[in-house]
Order: C-alpha cells, then sequence, then structure tokens
C-alpha cells in the first residue's frame, strides 16, 4: 500500500521494526501476541493489496500446513483493527496492515478499481471536519471512515 502523510507526521514502520511496532501497539492494547495473530498478521502484511480474511486464512494454512477456519481469522483481524494493527477497507471487505500502528488517526482510503491498488492518505484538518459535521448533528463519531473509488496514476 502506497501512503500519502498530508498533514500529519509520523514513523512508517517496515520489516522486523513494523512487526515489532504491532506487537508493542497489541501488548499496549492488553492482548497478547500469540503464534496464530503473528501467523495472520504476517500474512496479511505479505498482500500488496488489500486481503480478504479468506485470502489470508488460505495464506496462513499453506504456511502452517494445516487448514485454518476464516472465521478465527476474522476474529483476529477484527482483533487487529481495534488495536490499530490494520485497518478494514469496507467497500472491498478486506484488510490492510497499518504501517504505523502506533500513531491514531483517520485514514481516507484511495481504491483503483482497474488494478484495486489500495493507497490512503492522512489528512486530519479533512476528517477532523467530517466530525465536526457529525458531531454538530448531534451524533458522536467514533471511527469515521472514508473511501474514495476511482483511477490510481498508473491506471489513469
Amino acid at each position: 500500500m502506497v501512503h500519502n502523510h498530508a498533514l500529519h507526521d509520523h514513523q512508517l514502520h517496515q520489516g522486523d521494526a513494523l512487526v515489532d511496532a504491532a506487537r508493542a501497539a497489541l501488548e499496549k492494547a492488553g492482548e497478547q501476541w500469540t503464534a496464530m495473530r503473528a501467523a495472520i498478521y504476517d500474512a496479511l502484511a505479505g498482500f500488496e493489496r488489500p486481503a480478504s480474511a479468506y485470502d489470508v486464512a488460505e495464506a496462513v494454512s499453506q504456511r502452517l500446513g494445516r487448514r485454518v477456519a476464516a472465521n478465527s481469522v476474522y476474529r483476529i483481524l477484527d482483533l487487529f483493527v481495534a488495536a490499530n494493527l490494520a485497518s478494514r477497507v469496507e467497500s472491498a471487505n478486506a484488510y490492510v496492515v497499518n504501517s504505523h500502528p502506533d500513531c491514531l488517526h483517520d485514514c481516507i482510503f484511495l481504491i483503483c478499481d482497474a488494478c484495486g491498488q489500495t493507497s490512503h492518505l492522512d489528512d486530519d484538518l479533512l476528517t477532523g471536519r467530517v466530525r465536526q459535521a457529525a458531531s454538530a448533528t448531534g451524533f458522536a463519531p467514533e471511527r469515521p471512515l472514508i473511501e474514495v473509488r476511482g483511477r490510481c496514476a498508473t491506471c489513469g
């Protein structure tokens, strides 16, 4: 996933540093970093595009040499989303790792309808205005999610 960081400065993690940051964020949330959670995280991090729970279950099953149920993967992916280790791309019913799990903010996903590439940008000014607009109606926003579908620069 390509990350554009508009109006937001934070540390991007890759490789072992990403896994270490994810483990620390999960433990900070009061959860354990189990072997199965590590395998699911590694599989999700290995995808270049958003991956479904079934994609992740298949990848983990192949790595472990035994069948892993998609229902178990869904539960762990939902835990990852709650702990900010991953984000859910709602319109694709798929997940992506968060390359900065130690930073909380609202993402804006850009989804290419041609190739499926998903990138995100962080614009706290824009997402803050979305939160304000929702609050002005008496609604209590918990997790604004903005998805923009179109064509990436490559498919343009």
